[in-house]
């Protein structure tokens, strides 16, 4: 039988990444937007849903947030209702199976929604997540609700720190450096697997970016599985186009 293949050339086989799957000792999966926008939560790049409203770079930088934090938790508490509303689909639900079953030893996500956690994974999130806020003066941490708390009692709706200061959204935003523990860590996991499966990733944000290329000059496989192109098409051993809700659970 003819296996279909990639425009890159790479064969599109569901049947052989199952097999690398269940023959590796150490399997690590990296999840992107795309995982999350099956879920119903718009990727910023789509410029569809609540990114219609507003310019990225004008809410999301890390200069924005100093200059006018009013602003930026005035798109953040739009960004977080969304979540909120947002359920974990058969790609989170799989990929927490394939952990539990020990298919694989752990999920790193760019992904700020908390879905993976909420299907049961222990996902390491390098950016950040949303059910937390952070200050920038003291270095103290809230979860939302006490966030929300004090957004409601504050008259241009900021939810402020003990200290004084306003407090940011424990997500990493642009012009910030991704905690130095998190992506240590992220490292560490692609350089010492041997099957890496990116997901719904485009693989063009760095450093994250650069994890595919450490785990092959680890020796390790790479398997793509992504709707639209990605940075390492050209460069990988298993290349699936398709909806990750149908795909990862045919992986279980």
């Amino acid at each position: 039988m003819r296996r279909s293949r990639h425009p890159s050339g790479v064969p599109d086989d569901v049947d052989r990444l199952r097999d690398l799957l269940h023959a590796s000792r150490r399997a690590v999966a990296l999840t992107g937007a795309g995982i999350s926008t099956e879920s119903g939560i718009p990727d910023f790049r789509s410029g569809r849903g609540i990114w219609a409203e507003f310019d990225p770079l004008e809410v999301g930088h890390i200069s924005a947030f100093r200059r006018d934090p009013v602003r930026v938790w005035a798109f953040y508490r739009l960004r977080i209702d969304v979540v909120r509303q947002a359920t974990p689909n058969a790609g989170h639900v799989a990929l927490a199976q394939l952990e539990r079953d020990g298919r694989l030893a752990r999920v790193v996500t760019q992904n700020v929604d908390g879905l993976h956690r909420a299907a049961g994974s222990d996902a390491l999130e390098v950016h950040g997540a949303l059910d937390r806020v952070d200050c920038l003066g003291c270095g103290a941490r809230l979860d939302i609700a006490e966030a929300e708390r004090r957004m409601a009692g504050d008259p241009d709706g900021v939810p402020r720190c003990d200290c004084g200061d306003p407090l940011k959204p424990g997500v990493v935003l642009f012009g910030e450096m991704l905690p130095e523990e998190a992506i240590d860590q992220a490292f560490a996991l692609a350089s010492s697997c041997d099957l890496l499966i990116a997901a719904g990733s485009t693989l063009e944000v760095h450093p994250v970016g650069g994890l595919p290329a450490v785990a092959q000059r680890a020796g390790a496989t790479l398997a793509i599985v992504n709707r639209g192109p990605t940075a390492y098409d050209d460069d990988c051993d298993v290349r699936i186009e398709g909806s990750l809700g149908e795909v990862l659970p045919r992986l279980v």
